[in-house]
């Protein structure tokens, strides 16, 4: 029997999450290590003084991603005391209030708090930034003491200003784009999951109804047989008819039983299925029909099957059938080989399909590998299906003739064939 081959271990791939952190940390690091020189040369900010309010203010982004408020807090407090801290005479040579390196840490905040907590979130700190970009003109007036140097600060803060109002308005529509990529997601995995149910709930009732057609034609015969023993054995006694009486009644009152139990499993939009079920004779005519269709198959029968019991036969059929269908589905263009093996004890099914290069894969959840495994449990057999040596996909079951318990344990589920 073809076992599963172990499954190549891949390199784990890195989140988005950690890449989006990643990126975050190493712009807040870039924009510190080019803020404290900014600042301790351009501005003339002592050098510790840099560090500190350096580290606040690069800071304020990562620490928004869990504490957007202490983030906030911390950034204004250092985005407010860094443009009190100039000396007049450099501020004519640089951007006053804001440095370069504080406006883009400035965006990135807005564009991090807004994208992560919301835009109501967002507004606090573009108002707030805004607002300390004024205060700082109003408490050095001396720095803009020439229309030159005024005019400078004037369009220092319109430009951070804008850039900050544009990364919010950025961030609010990604935001809701990703809202709602993540809402779709969310409702395509809860339709696959109602569509597996459905499918397994379909399957099950399917294997039921089956079921039922080969136990009620049982008890319709034992109904008979004991309904007419009195006529066609005239011999047997009194307390032997009214025996044979007994159980015919009994196996009429188990038909009707069983006809309400199907009642209950059919559903409104099913109709009674007015064909004859299919057994390992329809095999055959299964293959030729998917011959037709330009698929390469081999077909191998051997031992007797015309003895082996109804839902065996049906169960069989079934399983060639499924597994057909995923062959053709999934490994488009590959030759398929289909053996059906019949000894005293079982009947055995193996349906093998090779690689096809460059086929598309069609992606499938499992539904139909369950089925077959349910109704090889159901009659006390075994099934297995996975991967072979030369990358192609195989399914064994083996469905025994003699009477044998369904096993308790259920196994891992094999993935559909890929």
């Amino acid at each position: 029997m073809a076992r599963r081959r172990p499954r190549t271990e891949r390199a784990p791939r890195i989140s988005r999450r950690t890449a989006a952190l990643t990126a975050l940390g190493a712009a807040s690091l870039v924009l510190f290590s080019v803020l404290v020189p900014v600042q301790t040369v351009l501005y003339g900010t002592s050098l510790p003084l840099s560090f500190i309010l350096g580290a606040a203010l690069c800071a304020a982004p990562l620490m928004s991603l869990r504490h957007p408020r202490w983030a906030i807090a911390l950034f204004c407090a250092a985005a407010f005391t860094l443009p009190l801290l100039v000396v007049p005479a450099l501020a004519t040579d640089a951007p006053w209030p804001w440095s370069v390196p504080a406006l883009l840490t400035f965006v990135i905040l807005v564009g991090v708090v807004t994208f992560v907590h919301g835009a109501r979130a967002g507004v606090f700190p573009l108002a707030i930034g805004a607002l300390l970009s004024l205060t700082a003109p109003l408490l050095r007036p001396e720095v803009v003491a020439t229309p030159e140097t005024a005019g400078s600060v004037t369009a220092d803060l319109i430009v951070t200003t804008s850039l900050a109002a544009a990364m919010f308005l950025v961030a609010v529509l990604v935001a809701g784009r990703v809202r709602v990529s993540a809402e779709l997601t969310r409702e395509r995995e809860h339709s696959a999951l109602e569509e597996s149910r459905r499918a397994l709930v379909e399957e099950r009732t399917r294997i039921a109804r089956e079921l039922h057609d080969v136990i009620a034609h049982s008890m319709s015969v034992i109904q008979v047989q004991a309904s007419t023993a009195r006529y066609r054995l005239p011999e047997i006694g009194d307390a032997a008819s009214v025996e044979f009486d007994s159980i015919a009644a009994t196996a009429r009152t188990s038909l009707t039983e069983m006809r309400r139990m199907l009642g209950v499993l059919r559903t409104e939009d099913q109709t009674a299925e007015l064909a004859p079920q299919q057994g390992i004779d329809d095999i055959p005519a299964l293959v030729d029909t998917i011959r037709r269709a330009g698929v390469t198959i081999g077909l191998e029968i051997t031992g007797s099957v015309t003895d082996a019991p109804q839902a065996v036969q049906i169960a069989a059929f079934r399983i060639a059938q499924e597994a057909l269908s995923n062959a053709v589905r999934h490994a488009s263009g590959a030759a398929v080989t289909v053996r059906v093996q019949a000894d005293a004890d079982a009947v055995g099914i193996r349906v093998r399909n090779g690689r096809a290069p460059g086929s598309p894969v069609s992606p499938g959840g499992g539904y139909g590998l369950r089925g077959m495994r349910e109704r090889v449990e159901l009659l006390g057999g075994t099934f297995d299906a996975g991967t072979t040596t030369g990358g192609g996909w195989e399914v064994i079951a083996s469905l025994p003739l003699r009477d044998a318990s369904p096993r308790d344990n259920t196994p891992e589920q094999p993935e559909e064939n890929p």
